[in-house]
């Protein structure tokens, strides 16, 4: 087994921008907890480098972004941008949130690896982190 693979898995959730609703965010947190990962929150109102910091600082494999405003385009690729200037470009980056369908393939095309849209069961979720990382 690998180093990584030795550790729970460890997902910082974040809330980039203005949006102030983290339902949403707090409730994929508790349930990727309950399925044995370590989760750290950032809390509301980010900005993509402080995301980008926490994320190196906590050493995670996995930022979760979540977005309700209609700024996705914008801040999701910050922090893909930000994590590969710090040589961090290995850390899966998911999406989630209210976001277009036609967004999807930019966002992805960006460098988000996934989105999950409202309604997505969080074992979903919890299924395709654990499949994505171990694989890495």
């Amino acid at each position: 087994m690998s180093e990584k693979s030795d550790r729970p898995i460890r997902v910082l959730v974040a809330k980039p921008g203005l949006d102030g609703h983290d339902r949403g965010a707090k409730v994929i947190a508790q349930a990727l907890r309950d399925a044995g990962m370590e989760v750290i929150y950032t809390g509301l109102r980010q900005t993509p480098e402080q995301i980008v910091q926490a994320a190196l600082q906590e050493d995670v494999q996995v930022v979760a972004l979540s977005s309700l405003s209609g700024a996705h385009l914008h801040l999701f690729p910050a922090v893909v941008e930000g994590l590969r200037k710090e040589g961090a470009g290995d850390i899966l980056v998911l999406g989630g949130g209210i976001i277009p369908d036609e967004d999807v393939p930019v966002l992805k095309d960006a460098g988000i690896t996934e989105i999950f849209g409202p309604g997505t069961l969080t074992s979903t979720v919890i299924d395709f982190i654990k499949e994505k990382v171990v694989s890495k």
